[in-house]
């Protein structure tokens, strides 16, 4: 029973949901969505075990294609496609997006390789923008990768919490937004390696067809760039 106790205690585990789209309009010719990514793990490769940021699109973009060029030999899981005929407005596209972006984290957050990359800590437990990440990484800012995510304070808010904030001090970068978004079911188990190559699990959220989809509105003529 005890070595059971001990075997359950040693377990890895990675859980990450990416939620809740929300449309921003910078302008009135530029609007953009984010998702919430809200990260929860016992693993040693992360600082904090518990996290929650929010990107968009082009910032998922961004990593991959920083996780490809350390990784050359790797292939990489692909994103959702960025098509010309992407609405903010629709449902079933936006919920497709956001489901393409949570299979994507998935996927990386099972690799050691990857694990091991700044960006991708930055990207999950920051709220640094891609200029200030890539500065960090390179050593060009007065605080390190560890400082930045250290600094960034977040009030936790999972799928299956009602409600929650939250926030980072100001050497992050934070997001105003509003509109109602879609939420994720309960996380279903599954098996993955972890970073020592022992067994470890995962819990991975299913996501549901969301009963209320609201965003912002906006003039027809405004503009939706479907890479953001």
């Amino acid at each position: 029973m005890e070595d059971t106790i001990d075997s359950l205690t040693m377990t890895e585990f990675v859980s990450v949901w990416v939620r809740d789209p929300l449309v921003h309009k910078e302008d009135f010719w530029h609007t953009y969505i984010d998702y919430e990514i809200c990260l929860h793990t016992n693993s040693m490769c992360f600082q904090k075990k518990t996290s929650c940021v929010r990107r968009r699109y082009s910032e998922f973009v961004w990593l991959r294609q920083r996780l490809q060029d350390n990784a050359l030999l790797m292939q990489l899981p692909k994103l959702p496609p960025a098509s010309p005929f992407f609405s903010f407005h629709n449902t079933y596209q936006v919920t497709q997006r956001m489901q393409g972006l949570q299979k994507f984290l998935e996927i990386v957050l099972q690799n050691p390789l990857l694990l091991s990359d700044s960006r991708l800590h930055l990207f999950l437990q920051s709220h640094l923008n891609i200029t200030k990440m890539e500065a960090c990484v390179q050593g060009q800012t007065r605080y390190t990768v560890a400082q930045a995510i250290q600094r960034c304070v977040y009030k936790t808010r999972f799928p299956l919490e009602e409600e929650s904030k939250s926030y980072c001090d100001s050497d992050c970068e934070s997001t105003t937004s509003s509109g109602l978004g879609s939420s994720v079911g309960p996380a279903t188990p599954i098996e993955m390696s972890s970073h020592n190559d022992s067994p470890s699990q995962q819990f991975l959220a299913t996501p549901t067809q969301p009963e209320l989809f609201s965003c912002l509105s906006s003039s027809p003529n405004s503009h939706q760039d479907p890479h953001s």
